[in-house]
């Protein structure tokens, strides 16, 4: 069947998000034709105010807006938090899921990946060196690694684990423990329920 070009071009569109194959992004495609052409607009805008609006935390990399008075994240710029717990996260979503969660009264520092050779993503492709400069310069006494329980967050705890027990600056003044079980190993932080996060933040250990 010979389908408009611009369907198949909002068909390509949405078969390059993540978990979207090609049937349902051409369900969604011929699903926005038959909304009424305000919420098309409505959509569109939204997804122009993404690129427009929001920025990352020159302070921890998580998700940030322009125009509310500070550069910083709204964890960051908030006095409240205990500036000597520092969480270590894969993605902005698992951010969310610790914030959700209303127990964990820290700040964050988000990596944006995981070290994954097969996929040509090392350490320098991590927020890493801006991770060990927050250590040098913040007052910060415990790291939590909470990486997912995957092949790939394990390494990532690992080499983490290493690089701060070498640095001459914080190798004797940190302490750095890991997310306790809980967390099934596989799982994505982005899906574990709030009750199974706290009782893994409880029980994190030393690594």
């Amino acid at each position: 069947m010979k389908i408009p070009k611009s369907i198949e071009n909002l068909i390509e569109a949405f078969e390059r998000l993540p978990g979207v194959g090609p049937k349902s992004a051409a369900r969604l495609a011929f699903y926005l034709l038959r909304v009424p052409e305000s919420e098309r607009q409505m959509l569109g805008s939204a997804v122009l105010e993404l690129g427009q609006k929001v920025k990352l935390c020159p302070r921890c990399f998580n998700i940030a807006e322009t125009g509310e008075g500070s550069d910083l994240c709204l964890v960051c710029a908030d006095e409240g938090r205990d500036s000597a717990t520092l969480c270590v996260v894969e993605e902005p979503l698992d951010l969310l899921s610790f914030e959700r969660m209303g127990k964990y009264k820290g700040l964050y520092h988000v990596l944006h990946g995981a070290i994954a050779p097969l996929e040509h993503i090392g350490p320098d492709n991590l927020k890493i060196a801006e991770l060990l400069s927050r250590l040098r310069t913040e007052p910060v006494s415990e790291v939590i690694l909470a990486t997912n329980p995957s092949l790939e967050g394990e390494a990532t705890a690992m080499y983490l684990k290493k690089v701060i027990n070498q640095d001459p600056v914080v190798a004797d003044s940190i302490k750095i423990t890991r997310l306790a079980s809980g967390i099934p190993t596989g799982g994505d932080l982005e899906y574990a329920d709030a009750l199974t996060l706290s009782k893994a933040l409880e029980g994190r250990q030393d690594y």
